[in-house]
């Protein structure tokens, strides 16, 4: 469980993929620069669950690894180190994903017509769909009426201002 006062590094990580991904990354705040092999040690987690995380963490820009050759074996191992001040900007990153995809949604919403039938287990369709149709409903077969999206749209306006404005304060 992650509370809110815990290393924003450890809740992204949380956020991202429960319980594992926490386990490592608060494995990886205790001993900077560790294997796989000894967070798997630290966490409990098998290696392959452990590699997992670091590759999709390590994706995400939010550790790097350094490679490095094991005096004892031999060969190369990777020392994993976290990049917590990637945290603020991976998050800001999101933010602009979500944006774009509400804004996206939004447009589609401006731009067609929508109708339904009334029925709350049914669902609306396009006016090309509808026409395609004949007005007719293609869950229950009653009649299509052009149905207000207004709802939506404020609903989208008003989310995508709130990630505008928090973003700005951020910056």
């Amino acid at each position: 469980m992650v509370d809110k006062y815990e290393d924003p590094f450890v809740r992204i990580a949380s956020m991202i993929g429960g319980d594992e991904y926490l386990k490592v990354a608060r494995s990886l705040l205790k001993a900077e620069d560790a294997t796989d092999e000894e967070i798997a040690s630290s966490t409990g987690l098998r290696i392959n669950m452990v590699r997992k995380v670091l590759y999709d963490l390590f994706g995400k820009s939010l550790i790097t690894g350094i490679r490095v050759k094991d005096e004892r074996k031999g060969w190369f191992v990777y020392r994993w180190r976290t990049r917590r001040e990637e945290v603020e900007h991976f998050i800001e990153n999101q933010k602009k994903k979500i944006e774009e995809r509400l804004q996206q949604r939004l447009d589609y919403e401006n731009a067609s017509d929508f109708y339904h039938c009334g029925n709350e287990d049914c669902p609306r369709v396009t006016f090309e769909s509808a026409l395609d149709g004949m007005f007719k409903c293609p869950s229950c077969g009653s009649v299509l009426n052009l149905k207000k999206n207004d709802k939506s749209k404020k609903a989208y306006s008003k989310k995508i201002d709130e990630i505008k404005k928090d973003m700005q304060q951020t910056f």
